[in-house]
């Protein structure tokens, strides 16, 4: 049986995702939220009429706390037994935090520790817990016909444009910029970690969602070009497009809400 997992899922692209995957696939989805989660699953699965209840599992799972990603990874080997019949086909690591640092006399010791921990070493943490539920090259995958599903299984962290060097003309928000770079290379060298365990079974992608109109942006929602600031559902509908559009032969990049590739 394959499943899904979003990290985290109590409010924004995470939550809408959940209500998509339930809807748009047939497959169970494990979500997370750090409080709360009785209310987060009732909202969830609001106005979600023809979903069954018992496809949505919310865990409890504070990304900055390892043993609380530790015991959720625990509960889906219980749920999910790892074996042929068992595999993680969809991930999605989506935790993130902005401090929008204009010159580097902004840094702050406590600022930078709680940006690199969520947006980055939180995707490290999870892949050591989740990526073992992901397909070998022994794992039967799903027919290329279910509903939804890409034929291998995807491991999307999610990352942002201005964490290319490449592509960093204007500077400024040195945490933010920084801790996504390091996504883009962890998911690389997730990538290849996955080839060698799954060949073609399983892969790792980077993601760029544009500006979405979520709390994480709202302090620059004015600021954004006409067009491009982006609704929550628009956000979700782009993801999972993208997810499953990109084949293998896109496995280890970064890519963008319009398919294209960002580089490092």
């Amino acid at each position: 049986m394959a499943w899904s997992l979003i990290c985290p899922a109590s409010r924004g692209i995470g939550f809408e995702l959940t209500r998509q995957l339930l809807l748009t696939t047939t497959i169970p989805v494990v979500a997370t939220a750090r409080k709360d989660i009785t209310s987060v699953k009732k909202n969830i699965l609001s106005d979600l009429k023809d979903v069954d209840p018992s496809r949505l599992i919310v865990l409890e799972v504070d990304v900055t706390d390892e043993a609380t990603i530790s015991a959720a990874a625990q509960k889906a080997a219980s749920l999910f037994p790892p074996s042929s019949n068992h595999h993680l086909h969809l991930s999605f690591c989506i935790p993130g935090i902005l401090h929008p640092e204009k010159s580097p006399s902004q840094l702050t010791h406590s600022h930078l520790l709680q940006t690199f921990a969520i947006n980055t070493i939180a995707p490290m943490l999870l892949s050591k817990h989740f990526s073992p539920f992901l397909p070998k090259k022994s794992t039967s995958l799903p027919s290329p016909s279910s509903p939804g599903l890409p034929p291998h299984a995807t491991w999307l962290n999610m990352s942002a444009r201005v964490g290319s060097t490449t592509d960093n003309r204007l500077g400024g928000w040195y945490s933010y910029r920084a801790s996504k770079a390091g996504v883009n290379s962890f998911t690389k060298s997730l990538d290849l970690y996955l080839a060698a365990r799954a060949g073609e079974k399983a892969m790792a992608i980077a993601y760029h969602p544009g500006t979405v109109k979520t709390g994480l942006s709202r302090e620059f929602w004015g600021n954004v070009e006409e067009g491009k600031l982006f609704e929550v559902g628009f956000a979700v509908e782009k993801m999972l497009e993208v997810m499953r559009g990109v084949g293998i032969e896109g496995r280890g990049r970064c890519w963008d809400w319009k398919g294209g590739e960002v580089l490092p």
